[in-house]
């Protein structure tokens, strides 16, 4: 028996065995932090991580105003627990002495932008120039650079991340979001929080929030209960052999 193969049929097979292929190679993404699984060549920040150890990170935010700041600080002291500050390049400049506190009282400065802009819409030289001002103003500051950059708005796109990569940083999100920006109540804020946290997380605060005084020795008090340990994003994120799923978590190699 002769069987006879039609050219459009050889054509649809190989156009499926290429479109496979493609689909393939882009599941796992190599770059010089970790690997990238996801369903695209989307790049991701680091929104958490998957982590046994009973830590996470509370960040907090800042752009406009800092009559809390200190009391961040102080409170943050009494619990012995750490964290990460997200500054805004001119949050610094008119805040220089609250930048050296913070830096000084032993928490960790990440960078938040020069004037918070949205990032994807900036050219890759804007991008750069963003971000760099603003290390450069707290290396003269507080003598060290920062290493973490959140974006404005939480936007990203592959242009800000591959940016991010050519200045050795890392973009980080957040799993938990307070929502203190929107004037809720201690209460309120503890209820977005608590009974959410898992190892792991990265908590969302801004500094000069309506009630961020009268939450925080709630959630750390309710979670120091739980064995949470405090720290900052430099002692939670990976920094090599990981893999990053398309949700942003970091997972540690076998």
């Amino acid at each position: 028996m002769i069987v006879t193969v039609k050219k459009a049929s050889i054509v649809a097979a190989a156009s499926l065995i290429i479109a496979f292929a493609v689909l393939t190679a882009s599941v796992g993404v190599t770059n010089s932090a970790g690997v990238y699984f996801c369903k695209s060549t989307r790049k991701v920040p680091v929104y958490g991580v998957d982590t046994d150890k009973k830590a996470i990170a509370l960040t907090f935010d800042a752009a406009w105003g800092a009559d809390k700041t200190q009391g961040i600080l102080d409170i943050m002291n009494e619990y012995n627990a750490k964290g990460t500050f997200f500054l805004v390049g001119f949050w610094i400049d008119k805040y220089e002495k609250e930048t050296k506190a913070i830096a000084e009282a032993g928490f960790e400065i990440g960078n938040h932008s020069r004037n918070h802009l949205n990032m994807p819409k900036l050219s890759e030289n804007e991008i750069e120039n963003e971000i760099e001002y603003v290390n450069d103003r707290v290396f003269d500051l507080t003598g060290k650079k920062p290493k973490y950059f959140r974006a404005p708005f939480g936007d990203y796109d592959n242009k800000l991340m591959t940016s991010l990569e050519g200045l050795n940083m890392v973009g980080v999100q957040w799993s938990i979001d307070s929502l203190d920006w929107k004037g809720l109540s201690a209460k309120q804020i503890y209820d977005r929080v608590v009974p959410k946290v898992k190892s792991g997380d990265i908590v969302l605060f801004h500094n000069n929030s309506d009630h961020v005084l009268d939450a925080l020795p709630m959630v750390l008090t309710a979670l120091r209960a739980q064995g949470f340990e405090f720290v900052t994003i430099a002692d939670l994120v990976l920094t090599e052999g990981y893999t990053i799923d398309s949700n942003g978590i970091q997972h540690r190699n076998a």
